[in-house]
């Protein structure tokens, strides 16, 4: 039988956005490959998707609606039909909202699919139904913060700059495992000629295949650039005359911040010495193109907004701004290229609803009264894995009054505590539109197989509770379709007609955006602004972690890992084997101080919980932080806990978003640990 082939979108949480071509055999899936005619990314795909099929076509599937026969956590389930979940479902909702009003309902999702159908199609139905809604920060919004307050609603410098750059700075980004394209195009830069930096809390995949690595203390590389800034302005190496034409505040910022940010006193909060600091400032400041690639990593402190804004006054104080290749890289921002509110449709919300922080779930389900939550429905989300504070969410789950739905494709930790799990399609079996936040890039992209079993995607399970809710709106009667198309059919700067039309029929289109891109400073003045009134801390200054008052002496990094993504992807063995095991990187100076070996099982612990690793001894790591990689299921976990076992439910300084690396532990050693 012959192979068709299908254009498809990776749906996944990365700033990538890569375009796949999908061989498919009798309306299965056999071959995943990357779409080497995508403008961006070129065929190559990451380790994760290079068999998706295998995933999409695991035995692990979950393929009919399941009811909870056991205890809840247990896993225990038996098969029900659609019609009878929809039923019970909205027949328990109905009760909820008479006796505790629609409150009492939270919805729980984030980026487990990125189409912007898919991924906001529960938000109209939440708030018909008038529930609490989810304040959806769990990522890198104090990135978004950070760089806002200092440069406005300015875009984002195009990603292809860096091949014009002398200079590669990847900080806090390891892009071997988050971002493989940005690597590429780094890889490319460096073979013409530019340097590559990268700066991290421990030596990553991406550390290795820099020129030089810089391994700076968790939470401070803000401590760093401030000092680096002190050298640059110091020895005369600011460039005035970009300055005074482009930047608001720089005065005050030499006046009453960087006198005290000598890299003296700058080298013990970063963990660099004195003499790098100021290597680093002048070979930054001399650079012709240096440009600055962020990652999202940095940003999960206590200071993490802080810090990018920080990090981000670098090439205003050099005027990298100006030179081709030059400046620095956050994120890219394409929110306006799309009418989204035509999907998530706010104009369905009676009244203001109370907005609950999905960092902080376990206090959610456990202390939120007036009133308490009642129902939770969580989809394309596992936050029984992937939330802060994993005891207080799982003491949350456990309760017997907390009627909890799940839609997922696996039986994942946070499925095992539904009281009813429905089967969800992969993105092989939905249509959807996608854009990218790492470069400027969108695709549409049809169903290429049949649902598997009785799955049902995400707008299609919406369709049906608004029906089973008895609601006589037309909006939940359309197709996924049909809002895509609603979505492309938008008159909008950022493409032309043909563009459109290319759009329309499946292929990898690029999007400009209206502005001129990071040449018109988008803020308030019209210029940089180093000084923000606006905002509490209106200069640019050193702020503290949670983690250097918690009274325990390393420092967690909870990592990447190219092998997963998140919690996603641990249904694949062959990548979970490649993983080994959950292991706890320790640099053989601190194993040696608290006596313990490579291979040994070791309890991390704080005041929030514990957990076993294996214990890997590595000079990766620098002493005083340890690391652990990737967020596995419980089911391969000895104890059942994973790292956000440790992690808190505090907020980062701007943008409300999470603090999962900002975690102070101490290390000891245990009995032997299964290493499944």
């Amino acid at each position: 039988m012959s192979t068709v082939t299908t254009r498809s979108v990776c749906p996944f949480d990365c700033p990538d956005t890569c375009g796949l071509l999908v061989g498919v055999v009798d309306g299965r899936a056999i071959k995943v490959s990357g779409d080497p005619l995508h403008p961006v990314t070129r065929g190559l795909l990451c380790p994760k998707m290079l068999h998706y099929e295998r995933s999409v076509h695991s035995p692990r599937r979950l393929t009919v609606p399941l009811l909870r026969s056991g205890a809840k956590g247990a896993g225990e389930f038996r098969p029900i039909t659609w019609d009878e979940a929809i039923e019970r479902i909205c027949s328990r909702w109905k009760d909820l909202a008479a006796r505790h009003g629609g409150e009492s309902i939270l919805p729980y999702s984030y980026a487990g699919t990125m189409g912007l159908v898919q991924r906001n199609s529960g938000h109209p139905f939440f708030h018909k139904l008038g529930a609490s809604r989810l304040e959806r920060t769990i990522c890198s919004p104090a990135k978004d913060a950070g760089w806002k307050s200092l440069m406005g609603d300015t875009p984002a410098i195009d990603p292809a700059a860096i091949g014009q750059s002398d200079m590669v700075i990847l900080w806090g980004i390891n892009a071997v495992a988050t971002s493989i394209h940005a690597m590429r195009d780094a890889m490319e830069a460096r073979k013409r000629g530019a340097r590559l930096w990268a700066i991290d809390t421990y030596r990553t995949p991406t550390c290795e295949a820099a020129d030089e690595a810089f391994i700076v203390r968790p939470g401070g590389d803000g401590a760093l650039a401030l000092g680096m800034m002190h050298v640059i302005v110091r020895e005369g190496l600011a460039d005035q005359a970009f300055i005074d034409a482009n930047v608001l505040g720089f005065d005050d910022f030499t006046a009453k911040i960087l006198p005290d940010c000598t890299p003296e006193r700058m080298s013990p909060l970063c963990g660099l010495s004195p003499e790098t600091i100021e290597r680093l400032a002048r070979e930054y400041a001399r650079a012709g193109s240096p440009f600055i690639r962020l990652g999202s990593g940095l940003t999960r402190y206590a200071n993490g907004a802080m810090t990018v804004r920080t990090i981000s006054c670098l090439p205003a104080l050099t005027g990298a701004w100006q030179r081709p290749g030059g400046g620095l890289l956050a994120g890219t921002s394409t929110g306006s290229a799309f009418p989204v509110h035509k999907v998530t449709r706010e104009d369905f919300i009676d009244k203001p609803t109370r907005l609950v922080s999905m960092n902080q779930l376990g206090a959610a389900l456990t202390e939120l009264d007036s009133p308490r939550v009642m129902g939770l429905y969580v989809y394309h989300s596992n936050p029984a894995s992937i939330a802060p504070d994993q005891n207080a969410v799982i003491s949350g789950l456990l309760r017997d009054d907390l009627f909890t739905v799940v839609h997922e494709r696996f039986m994942t930790d946070t499925a095992r505590y539904a009281d009813i799990v429905l089967p969800a399609t992969s993105s092989l079996e939905h249509p959807d539109l996608y854009r990218c936040y790492g470069g400027y890039h969108a695709q549409r992209c049809d169903a290429a197989i049949p649902a598997i079993g009785e799955a049902k995607s995400n707008w299609d399970v919406f369709c049906l509770l608004a029906e089973g809710m008895g609601w006589d709106e037309p909006f939940f009667r359309q197709s996924a379709e049909e809002l895509i198309r609603q979505l492309i059919d938008f008159d909008t700067p950022w493409r032309d007609v043909a563009t459109t039309e290319r759009l329309r029929r499946g292929e990898p289109v690029m999007l400009t955006p209206p502005e001129n891109q990071g040449r018109v400073w988008l803020t308030p003045s019209g210029k940089i602004e180093i000084l923000n009134q606006r905002e509490q801390e209106p200069l640019p200054r050193l702020l503290p972690t949670h983690a250097e008052g918690d009274g325990f002496p390393l420092r967690l990094q909870p990592a990447v890992t190219p092998q997963a993504l998140n919690s996603s992807f641990y249904e694949q063995e062959e990548l979970r084997r490649r993983q080994r095991c959950m292991e706890l990187l320790m640099n053989p100076a601190d194993a040696a101080r608290r006596g313990l070996s490579s291979g040994d099982a070791v309890t991390v612990f704080n005041r929030l919980g514990q957990v076993g690793f294996t214990l890997d001894v590595t000079e990766r790591v620098p002493p005083g932080t340890v690391v652990t990689e990737g967020v596995w299921w419980s089911e391969f976990i000895a104890d059942g806990r994973g790292v956000n076992a440790l992690t808190s439910q505090r907020l980062t300084d701007g943008g409300r978003g999470s603090t999962l690396y900002d975690v102070a532990v101490e290390v000891r050693a245990c009995t032997v640990l299964k290493t499944t």
